[in-house]
């Protein structure tokens, strides 16, 4: 009975904590530092709770995108992100709501994560759970790959098909 209260009170601690970012996040800064107690806490719940929703369905034409940065572009540091979503409504992270989810951006850490996977919270996966859509990111001089992954309400990854990449070179 006890355990059965515990995991709801642990959900909602771990998504006021991932609901933190700012609108502008630079890579490294306190609110991208690595949270695995808050990751692990989540995931540990995802798995072993029943009462968790399914990943709601990603409508026919649903597209995450840059709004001005093309692959290959070639930037100077902070880089200022712009992101975008079609087919979908942006809302903040805390209730799984069909239709809906917010912006994760997944610096230097492949091109998507696997559907129904929580997004993890470190200096590689950024997350915008106010939904956010723009941030400024410092990047080192070379080649960055940026993946916008959007996921649901409470971090779990719509997969590939609502990630987009690009490689950007910065000066």
């Amino acid at each position: 009975m006890r355990k059965t209260r515990f995991i709801p009170a642990m959900l909602l601690c771990g998504l006021v904590a991932c609901n933190n970012a700012g609108d502008k996040v630079a890579a490294g800064s306190d609110t991208t530092q690595l949270a695995s107690h808050d990751s692990m806490s989540m995931s540990h719940m995802v798995d072993s709770s029943k009462m968790i929703t399914p990943l709601p369905e990603v409508p026919a034409g649903a597209k995450v995108f840059f709004k001005n940065l093309k692959d290959g572009a070639t930037v100077k540091s902070p880089v200022k992100i712009e992101m975008g979503i079609e087919g979908l409504k942006l809302d903040t992270a805390g209730a799984i709501v069909a239709g809906s989810g917010h912006h994760h951006l997944l610096v230097d850490a492949g091109d998507s994560i696997p559907a129904g996977q929580l997004v993890p919270k470190d200096e590689h996966h950024l997350h915008f759970g106010k939904a956010q859509t723009t941030t400024e990111l410092v990047l080192s001089p070379g080649k960055h790959v940026l993946t916008l992954q959007f996921a649901d309400g409470i971090h779990r990854s719509y997969g590939a098909v609502l990630a987009k990449t690009i490689t950007v070179n910065v000066k």
